[in-house]
């Protein structure tokens, strides 16, 4: 069934799996009362139960919290900071510009979409190894098709100082031995053996541990979402301490233009003067007339939209 009579299906009234708000009463949060039987929760714990509906062990929540806070870079260089930064030094609201730097981190070179290649990289080659594939293929199909593989190199080093220690947390939560992370150093030995040279970077990292979890790709970006926001707050403030306007500033002289040379302006209409109001009616003046001065009115003859002398009550006024 399409059309209008899906529509009216839903006319009137909302149908959800997810929840409800009885006003003053309680709120039903995936079939739990929220503030009793999920009262207890920490945030990330609720927040992941409300992407999945399920529930996760001691080490597994551990690991999702260090997932957050290893790339929490409280530094306004990094692309998505300096959107947060920039809005701090136009004096914009802290949640605007949260927003905003929180929307980008949703790039396809650098951000959640790199995470999303990543984990569905991962699930693909595991199936098709399952099934007698050769990793080798899977390898340079992806690099023919993306011409890299997400969550290896990296653009400014080849090496990513949060890998030690999350594989650190993940050995002592023994969470490192699952069947992705394995895959993702083996993609990573057969680059490094190969004329690639490409090491494994964060993302191929918490991608491998996302899916040993059990998240889907949906699952693991929802999760990852607020990944880098604990380092923007520090970035918007900072910049809303300093004068206005401060930050990144770039002088006209470090600005390559190569467009049109300067010209001079030019009214858009060129227009005669208008006739005044009184000589519609009589070829003079009329008897006892009062003279205006159009400096005075804001009078300007060549403009099509002055107002009418002694009429600057209105100044949008077109003229007859």
């Amino acid at each position: 069934m399409n059309g209008p009579e899906l529509l009216q299906q839903s006319v009137g009234h909302l149908k959800s799996r997810m929840g409800k708000f009885f006003p003053g009463e309680r709120t039903v949060f995936r079939g739990h009362d929220l503030h009793v039987e999920l009262k207890d929760m920490d945030w990330i714990e609720l927040y992941i139960f409300g992407i999945t509906g399920r529930h996760f062990s001691p080490e597994q929540l551990r690991l999702m919290h260090a997932i957050w806070t290893h790339t929490s870079y409280p530094d306004a260089r990094i692309w998505n900071n300096r959107v947060a930064a920039l809005a701090g030094t136009t004096r914009s609201t802290g949640t605007l510009g949260t927003s905003a730097a929180l929307a980008v981190s949703e790039a396809s070179i650098y951000g959640g979409g790199i995470l999303v290649r990543a984990i569905d990289f991962f699930i693909r080659t595991r199936k098709r190894l399952e099934i007698g594939g050769n990793l080798i293929d899977c390898i340079h199909e992806e690099l023919n098709a993306h011409r890299g593989i997400a969550g290896y190199g990296r653009p400014l080093v080849n090496g990513d100082e949060r890998i030690q220690p999350m594989l650190a947390l993940a050995k002592s939560l023994e969470l490192d031995q699952g069947p992705y992370m394995q895959l993702a150093f083996s993609i990573e030995e057969t680059l490094l053996a190969g004329r690639w040279r490409m090491k494994m970077n964060y993302a191929a990292l918490v991608s491998a541990l996302g899916a040993d979890i059990g998240l889907t790709p949906r699952e693991f970006h929802l999760f990852m979402f607020p990944v880098f926001l604990a380092g923007m707050q520090p970035c918007f403030i900072e910049a809303a301490e300093r004068p206005e306007g401060t930050l990144f500033p770039l002088a006209c002289a470090d600005i390559l233009y190569q467009g049109a040379h300067k010209r001079r302006w030019q009214a858009a209409i060129e227009m005669p003067p208008p006739i005044p109001m009184w000589n519609l009616s009589q070829a003079t003046n009329p008897p006892n007339a009062v003279h205006h001065s159009e400096a005075e009115h804001g009078y300007h003859p060549q403009h099509p939209l002055s107002p009418v002398p002694g009429q600057t009550d209105q100044p949008g006024r077109a003229h007859p």
